[in-house]
């Protein structure tokens, strides 16, 4: 491991773009391509919103958790919360699935396209872990 941060915050939609510029701050120790970058900030989005809009229901009560690990020429995001968790991850991580009609339901597929790895923990009623990976291209 190189370097690590946690960064914590209300459940609001404003801080999207918080959690999106402090990874990319972070990320760019790495000297990641500006693909590389967005790709990174587009998959924390998606994180972070589903926690917001799903994990609370909307609710700015709760509190949403940014940690990131460097690892030589990779980088690891977790994003997690203590909301209602859910039943089924698999069936939630299939593209179109959403408990909210006003969505897409397209999150997961865009964490997938946009990372090398994602990997979610989910308990009911207790919260979800969203664990994304992204190996950078080496320009040595």
């Amino acid at each position: 491991m190189l370097n690590r941060f946690r960064l914590e915050f209300p459940s609001r939609p404003e801080n999207v773009g918080l959690a999106r510029v402090a990874v990319a701050a972070f990320a760019a120790q790495l000297d990641p391509t500006l693909e590389e970058l967005d790709e990174i900030k587009g998959a924390v989005s998606e994180a972070v919103t589903n926690a917001i809009i799903h994990g609370y229901g909307n609710s700015p009560d709760g509190i949403v958790i940014v940690e990131g690990i460097l690892y030589g020429d990779a980088i690891e995001v977790c994003v997690e919360d203590a909301g209602k968790g859910m039943e089924d991850v698999a069936r939630a991580m299939e593209p179109e699935q959403t408990s909210d009609p006003e969505r897409l339901g397209l999150g997961f597929t865009f964490m997938k396209t946009f990372m090398d790895e994602v990997k979610v923990d989910s308990v009911p009623g207790q919260g979800t872990r969203v664990i994304m990976r992204k190996q950078l291209a080496t320009r040595h």
